[in-house]
């Protein structure tokens, strides 16, 4: 059996145990094969068949391509990793800790005393996180108001004094933000120019055309007896505050270019230090990488890999040892939250990402697809 039958078996085994209309992957294995696999409909709205080119919402597999961004402001000298960023960003200038709330409901703040870097902001010990990551940032949002999906800049506190802990958050939207404003350009527009054109990344954006939306996958949501239904969806088309943290569409062939560039197969856009950081072991935990979840509709509970150790670098989490379905110790991963995953085995020169569209996160039917997935590339 060829490697791409195998990963093709898989896959539909996995696809259609997990319900899933459809999905695509792609992979470099073991001794530089690449392998493509698009199988099923474009969603139970949509029976076009998914294609190689069909685009998906990557959502959070934006993060390594912004900090891989932010890596490249630093080569430049316009970012430094341990300055902090205050003077770039106001707003962050002060922050303030979430001690609780009054019995009234109000929030109880008071003043940090560490400042917040880029450091920290890359590697999600910064304090921010994500209202859907915890039920006590989810309670101050609904006490103010506040979205942190929005075009406004958000004023959310810290959860814990910066550098002193790890929860995923909006660290890396942030870092999006430094980036344009020494950058003297959008996000967008420097992503395209130092990161895309680069590495030949042409089906990659924040703000897809016409044409691209034609090829999108529709997103789901997953029902009470596990089906799936169509639901609007779509990022906002003008720019808005969490586009380095989770905005970009992609196909599995462009992201498996982004892939390469970190195995170092093809261009390399960074130099040998950054990339060594990007990739190094900057915090290290049981909780670093996993997902307590505040909001059931947007994501389940999730760790990568449960009850291991695991390191989070600049750009990536890291499993300590090696993984239960092939990818040896110290491979980078991350995901999606409409349930795109991916890992890179920089060691075995392996890597490999499947895009799902549905909600919640870690569904479960995805998650045993993507394991098969990841066992089949190694098996051969």
């Amino acid at each position: 059996m060829s490697a791409a039958d195998r990963v093709r078996g898989a896959l539909a085994e996995g696809m259609a145990d997990a319900r899933i209309p459809g999905l695509t992957a792609a992979a470099r294995l073991p001794g530089g094969e690449t392998v493509e696999v698009a199988l099923g409909v474009r969603g139970v709205d949509n029976p076009a068949a998914m294609t190689a080119d069909t685009r998906f919402w990557i959502a959070s597999c934006t993060k390594a391509v912004t900090a891989t961004a932010a890596m490249l402001a630093v080569e430049d000298g316009l970012l430094d990793l341990d300055e902090p960023v205050g003077r770039l960003a106001p707003a962050l200038a002060a922050p303030k800790l979430l001690k609780g709330f009054t019995d009234a409901g109000e929030p109880i703040l008071a003043p940090a005393s560490k400042p917040i870097t880029l450091r920290r902001l890359l590697t999600h010990t910064s304090g921010l996180a994500y209202a859907f990551t915890s039920a006590e940032l989810d309670r101050y949002a609904t006490a103010t108001g506040q979205n942190q999906m929005s075009a406004d800049t958000p004023d959310f506190p810290l959860l814990f004094e910066p550098g002193e802990d790890w929860i995923y958050g909006i660290g890396i939207d942030w870092a999006g933000r430094l980036i344009e404003t020494v950058g003297g350009e959008t996000l967008d527009l420097y992503m395209q120019r130092r990161i895309f054109e680069p590495l030949g990344m042409t089906d990659t954006g924040f703000f897809p055309s016409e044409a691209q939306k034609a090829r999108a996958a529709s997103m789901h949501a997953r029902t009470p007896d596990g089906g799936l239904a169509p639901i609007p969806f779509g990022m906002p088309p003008t720019p808005y505050f969490s586009m380095g943290g989770g905005g970009l569409y992609s196909t599995v062939d462009d992201y498996l270019k982004f892939m390469d560039f970190v195995l170092g197969v093809g261009p390399q856009i960074l130099r040998p230090a950054s990339m060594a950081a990007l990739c190094g072991v900057e915090h290290e935990g049981p909780e670093v990488g996993v997902l307590r979840s505040a909001q059931p509709n947007m994501s389940n509970d999730f760790d990568p890999f449960p009850g291991a150790a695991k390191t989070w670098g600049l750009g990536f989490v890291s499993n300590v040892e090696p993984g239960p379905n092939g990818r040896g110790k110290g491979s980078l991963a991350w995901a999606g939250l409409g349930n795109c995953y991916y890992w890179i085995d920089r060691d075995a020169g392996a890597a490999g990402i499947m895009c799902a569209q549905l909600l919640p996160f870690a569904d479960a039917g995805a998650l045993t697809a993507f394991a098969a997935f990841e066992r089949a590339v190694y098996a051969g």
